[in-house]
């Protein structure tokens, strides 16, 4: 089974800067996209940026400029830069891994994983 582990949210006030990590466990032989999505309280859950394996970035209008994301293949990890916060990146930050092709070689399964999302504050 593949497990995705996020960490390094945190509370930080205005302006400040947090570095989330997600790395992804399991017998993984390749992942095609990772990414961060966040979900406020009474909204719905919203894509913050993606990374394909080959590096290709995508970042939501609200954030490009302040966030960036990168990406360990060799670790399956994902990475977040959070800078110029502002409170209202408050949220719960969830990793995704997309097309995640994991089992053993005889027996190979694709799927769609989901960390269990780590808190980030923005307040003074």
């Amino acid at each position: 089974q593949v497990q995705l582990v996020e960490s390094g949210g945190g509370l930080v006030q205005p302006g400040g800067s947090l570095r989330l990590s997600c790395a992804a466990s399991g017998s993984i032989f390749s992942i095609n996209a990772m990414g961060w999505y966040r979900q406020a309280p009474e909204k719905e859950r919203e894509l913050v940026a993606s990374i394909t394996s080959g590096g290709n970035t995508n970042y939501a209008d609200s954030v490009k400029g302040r966030f960036t994301i990168s990406r360990d293949n060799a670790k399956n990890t994902v990475y977040l830069q959070m800078n110029s916060l502002k409170p209202e990146d408050t949220a719960v930050y969830y990793c995704n891994a997309e097309r995640v092709l994991h089992g053993s070689p005889l027996r190979r399964t694709m799927g769609d994983y989901w960390g269990q999302g780590t808190q980030v504050t923005v307040s003074s």
